[in-house]
């Protein structure tokens, strides 16, 4: 029988990235996010069959039971959680709306928390849990603050994750990526980040990125699939950093 891998923020960017390698690797994958329609275009790219797609706001308590509710009937149970919800939204600290300040710990945060407590009783024993968070998480950026808080709160739920687990021999693990090229990297006025001067002139030319370049979606897949893999058996509460060497740098 197939393992199985539940991919949450599944149909873009990192998480489309990693249900790609996944399938490729022969699991059986469930996709979840709120665009069922992106969901169902990066399924029928994905190899092999049987795969699973959901359309989950993970602010809606009756959408995560629903989705609890599919993995239990079309999985049963499965082997690893890999959680790729993110939203980027510039907002001042204080003068922005509180609601759409919070929208991010709620989704980002809370979400990740409804999420595990949905899933993780379904989840086989010996099985993973994967967060990608973020470089965020540590540092900051004008107008990031709940994107950085809600990162750095899910590296230390994992940390959590990582101790109440242990028993079960559930292995609990994050991945902090810098700059990746995705759609995340096109703000809110359309321009793609990683092509602005801004970015070139402070991480290329100034040599605060050592590998001058941006990360692709498929490099942190890699990552994922190791830390789900037989050699990271011995790894839980960890976060793994992929940021081409960028917060190694003054």
């Amino acid at each position: 029988m197939a393992k199985r891998v539940i991919i949450l923020g599944g149909s873009s960017g990192i998480g489309e990235a990693t249900a790609k390698r996944f399938a490729g690797e022969g699991w059986q994958v469930l996709i979840a996010s709120p665009d069922l329609g992106k969901c169902m275009e990066v399924m029928n790219k994905l190899e092999g069959n049987n795969h699973v797609v959901y359309s989950l706001d993970i602010r809606d308590d009756k959408q995560v039971e629903g989705l609890h509710q599919i993995v239990k009937a079309q999985f049963g149970s499965f082997d690893v959680l890999i959680n790729s919800i993110g939203i980027s939204q510039h907002l001042a600290l204080i003068e922005s709306d509180f609601s759409l300040w919070d929208s991010s710990l709620q989704i980002m945060l809370y979400g990740s928390v409804k999420a595990c407590r949905a899933l993780v009783p379904l989840i086989n024993s010996g099985g993973r849990i994967i967060h990608i968070t973020s470089i965020h998480s540590q540092r900051v950026a004008k107008g990031s603050s709940a994107y950085g808080m809600a990162k750095a709160a899910i590296a230390q739920l994992t940390r959590s994750l990582a101790i109440e687990l242990a028993p079960r021999n559930i292995l609990a693990n994050a991945i902090a990526p810098g700059f990746i090229e995705t759609p995340m990297s096109v703000k809110e006025d359309g321009k793609n980040e990683l092509d602005s001067d801004w970015f070139k002139d402070n991480y290329i030319k100034g040599d605060h990125l050592p590998l001058k370049r941006a990360g692709k979606p498929e490099e942190v897949a890699g990552v994922a699939w190791f830390l789900a893999g037989p050699d990271a058996t011995y790894i839980t509460g960890s976060v793994i950093t992929i940021d081409g060497g960028l917060t190694i740098t003054f």
